[in-house]
C-alpha cells in the first residue's frame, strides 16, 4: 500500500531546496558546456532585464483570406472577386465545383488540386467541402491620397463599422454617387474581405479604401487641408437635406447602427446631421444610410 504523503512542516521539500540540488545543477552546466561550447552558470532562467530589453511583440499583419465551402467559393467567383489560387481535393466534384473551375479558369485563376490533409491544414479544418478559394491582402490606400482623386473632394469615413457586409455597401454605394475614397480605421472596424468584396459588386475595383491608425487624427488632418467634416448621427441638430457645405470639400462620417459616432469623432466633426424618418423605425444600418446621405449630397451638388 501507498504510504500517504503527510501534511505540515513534514511535506516533501521541492527539489531546488534538497542539499544536492546546487551540485547536480552544477555537473549539468558543465556538461552542458563541453557538449556546445557555450558555458552556463546553472537553469535556464530568464531575468527581469532580459525580458525589459526584448522588443515587444508585434500582432502579424493580415494575409490572404480563405473562402471555404462549395456555396461560398462558386459565388465570390461569380460575383468576380479577385483571387489568387483555387484549391480543390482529388475526388471531389459536383455541379458547384465544376461550376468554380470554370469560373476560374475564365478569369485565370491557378487551380491547384490538393489532397484532404493538405486542404485541412491550409484551412485550419474548417468545413470546406472540398474547395477553398484564395483572395489576396487588399492594398490599402494612404489616406492622404484620397484627396486628390476628384474636385471637390468627397470621402466616406467609417466609425465603428464592424461588418464588411456593411463596408461593401458603402463602397458600392459611394461608387454610385460619385465619392473618391472610403476611409476605415485600422483597429476594431471591419476591413476588405471577400464578404466586402461580394456586397460591394465589384465596385472595389474602382473605389479605393484607406486605412487610418488614428481616425480622429486623420479627420482632424482633412479639416487643415479645408475638408468640411460632417458626421451622420441622429443626435444632430440638422437634416441631411440642409447640410450647405455638400456642394464644397467635404468627409462624411457614418457611425454603426448601434452606438453611433463615438465621443471623440462627434467632437471632431464640424456639424452632425441626421436623417429625418417620419417612420417608425429608430435606426438604420450603416449601409442604408450612407446611401442615403450619399445620395442627398449627389442631388445637391448636381442642382
Amino acid at each position: 500500500m501507498a504510504k500517504r504523503r503527510k501534511k505540515g512542516s513534514s511535506h516533501t521539500p521541492k527539489a531546488e531546496d534538497r542539499h544536492w540540488y546546487g551540485k547536480r545543477q552544477t555537473a549539468r552546466a558543465a556538461k552542458s558546456a563541453t557538449r556546445t561550447g557555450t558555458a552556463t552558470t546553472g537553469p535556464r532562467r530568464e531575468s527581469a532585464t532580459a525580458t525589459a530589453d526584448r522588443p515587444p511583440r508585434r500582432s502579424a499583419p493580415d494575409g490572404p483570406e480563405l473562402v471555404t465551402g462549395r456555396n461560398p467559393v462558386v459565388e465570390a467567383l461569380r460575383a468576380g472577386i479577385p483571387a489568387s489560387t483555387l484549391y480543390v481535393m482529388t475526388g471531389a466534384a459536383d455541379d458547384r465545383i465544376r461550376e468554380s473551375i470554370k469560373l476560374a479558369t475564365n478569369a485565370g485563376v491557378p487551380l491547384l488540386e490538393t489532397g484532404k490533409a493538405e486542404l485541412d491544414r491550409l484551412t485550419d479544418r474548417a468545413v470546406h467541402q472540398g474547395i477553398a478559394l484564395q483572395v489576396p491582402e487588399y492594398d490599402y490606400a494612404h489616406p492622404d491620397d484620397l484627396l486628390h482623386r476628384g474636385s471637390p473632394t468627397l470621402i466616406v469615413a467609417l466609425d465603428g463599422v464592424t461588418d464588411p457586409r456593411n463596408l461593401g455597401a458603402v463602397v458600392r454605394s459611394a461608387a454610385a454617387f460619385g465619392a473618391h475614397g472610403v476611409l476605415v480605421p485600422e483597429r476594431r472596424a471591419a476591413g476588405v474581405t471577400a464578404g466586402a468584396w461580394k456586397t460591394s459588386a465589384g465596385t472595389l475595383a474602382s473605389v479605393p479604401v484607406a486605412r487610418a491608425t488614428n481616425l480622429v487624427r486623420a479627420l482632424k488632418s482633412y479639416q487643415k487641408a479645408g475638408v468640411f467634416v460632417a458626421g451622420l448621427d441622429a443626435r444632430g441638430a440638422n437634416g441631411i437635406d440642409s447640410l450647405d457645405a455638400a456642394t464644397g470639400p467635404m468627409v462624411l462620417v457614418v457611425g454603426s447602427e448601434g452606438k453611433g459616432l463615438s465621443r471623440l469623432v462627434a467632437e471632431t466633426c464640424d456639424l452632425l446631421v441626421n436623417i429625418p424618418m417620419p417612420g417608425k423605425a429608430e435606426s438604420l444600418n450603416a449601409g442604408v444610410a450612407g446611401g442615403i446621405a450619399l445620395y442627398e449630397i449627389a442631388r445637391r451638388r448636381a442642382s
